[in-house]
């Protein structure tokens, strides 16, 4: 085992009893500072872009227009719509209506025994994300169009559809997408 002359840095005492660390090389310094980055929650979080982990993610939220709508105003919601996950990978009810322009809060319950998601987007967004979802299955959404679920719990999501069309919705945990876990929403005109 070497002794400690062998380590790339060395501690030292102050006057006022205060420790720092001193680093004999360059190298040493990048070695600490990637060490540091890796056993940093951030770095292994599964966080990813939209904000999360940032101050100003409601700020981001407020602002974020998609192709099918965009965060509701709480205030302005016509109507609940409850949405059921379940662990045979289903959403209740899979097919839902709304019409353009309307606020909608979906009242999301996970009835199951493992953790589930309703997301909604494209079906290219969808798809983008759980190939994100794959390399980091314990992902944690803070995002206005997704809510994770741990079993028993209970979230909403608040949405203004904006354009007419089809949105879809899916729970992106791995395997739960390809088992089924997938519904629509028609937005009438």
């Amino acid at each position: 085992m070497p002794g400690i002359d062998a380590l790339p840095f060395s501690f030292i005492r102050s006057k006022n009893d205060m420790t720092s660390i001193k680093f004999r090389s360059l190298p040493a310094l990048g070695l600490a500072a990637l060490l540091a980055l890796s056993t940093s929650g951030s770095w292994a979080a599964g966080a990813h872009a939209g904000g999360h982990g940032h101050a100003d993610h409601q700020d981001h939220h407020a602002s974020m227009e998609t192709s099918y709508g965009k965060p509701g105003d709480a205030a302005r919601v016509k109507r609940s719509i409850e949405v059921v996950m379940s662990d045979d990978m289903r959403f209740t009810p899979a097919n839902i209506q709304v019409k353009r322009g309307e606020t909608v809060r979906f009242v999301v319950s996970n009835a199951g025994q493992i953790r589930h998601e309703f997301s909604l987007g494209t079906k290219q967004e969808l798809e983008e994300h759980y190939e994100q979802m794959k390399k980091f299955p314990d992902m944690v959404h803070d995002e206005p169009n997704k809510v994770s679920l741990e079993p028993s719990q209970q979230g909403e999501v608040i949405w203004q559809f904006t354009k007419s069309g089809k949105v879809d919705f899916a729970c992106l945990h791995v395997g739960h997408y390809e088992a089924g876990m997938k519904g629509q929403v028609s937005v009438g005109k």
